[in-house]
Parts: structure tokens; sequence; C-alpha cells
């Protein structure tokens, strides 16, 4: 389901108490590839609930330029839910994530192995919290840059 900030730190905290362990990762995830599965499958093998914070269609304009994204948040968010390993998707309008993680506070952190550890926006609050990061190894070309690239070529 798509979850509000506050439903969400609703939710978590049920969870917590249920001894749910809680992962996070997040994203555009425009045009989702096998390289976006490989990460969710992963992600959610770490614990009990996957959340993917989904970044709006705002910020993906900030972050990516003009053209993106290519489909809305609202396509983006219900592609994500289909999958068996996604439960919750929060939208979030900031350009890092670092708002909805300071409020879920999960017990896992998910990001790709691109990430250098002190350039993951919320691994200070996480483990603060006790919680962890995973970073998890990504599959080689496989981004939505290069799906688009490759669509330009003749």
């Amino acid at each position: 389901m798509i979850s509000s900030l506050p439903a969400l730190v609703a939710e978590r905290q049920r969870w917590r108490e249920q001894g749910r362990r809680v992962v996070f990762t997040n994203g555009c995830f425009d045009l989702l590839h096998a390289g976006h599965l490989s990460l969710l499958e992963q992600a959610r093998q770490a614990g009990d609930l996957l959340v993917v914070g989904l970044n709006s269609d705002r910020s993906v304009r900030e972050l990516k330029g003009p053209g993106r994204p290519i489909l809305p948040e609202s396509e983006r968010a219900e592609t994500l839910l289909a999958l068996e390993a996604v439960d919750r998707v929060v939208v979030y309008d900031e350009p890092t994530p670092l708002a909805t993680l300071s409020a879920l506070l999960p017990d896992i952190l998910v990001k790709g192995a691109d990430w250098a550890p002190d350039a993951i926006v919320g691994r200070r609050e996480v483990e603060a919290a006790g919680g962890r990061v995973v970073r998890v190894e990504l599959t080689p070309g496989r981004s939505t840059t290069a799906v688009l690239e490759r669509m330009k070529r003749p």
C-alpha cells in the first residue's frame, strides 16, 4: 500500500512491538528493470518487511533533469507494490529520504554498493538508533540511464 509518512510511522511502531525487522531502500525507480528487481529482492531478504521510499516526480526532475521521470510517481508506486518483495511505498518530495528515514528509523537500510558508506543518506540516523546499513552489489550495466541510452541508439 502507498503510505503517508505519519501512517507508516504508526505502523512501524506496531511492527517494532511485534519484533519484525523493517528494511528500507529508496530511489526513483523510473522504468523498472532487472537491476531494480535484484536490489529489491536482496533488500527484502534482509528483514521481515520492505518499505520503499520513492522520489516524487518533482524530486526526480530535480535529481535527473528535464524529461524525467518517464513514468509518474503513481505508476511507479503501483508497479513497486505489485512486486512480492515490496510491502509498503512512501513517496517523498525532498531530494533525499533523510526526513523519511529519521521518522521511520528502519532496522536495516539497504543501498547499492555504488554508494560509499559515508555518502549513504540516513546512515548515521539509522545506526544511532541501533540499526545497520547493508550495501548490496548491483547488476552491472543495469540502470535506467543505460536503458534510455540504448533506446536512443539507431
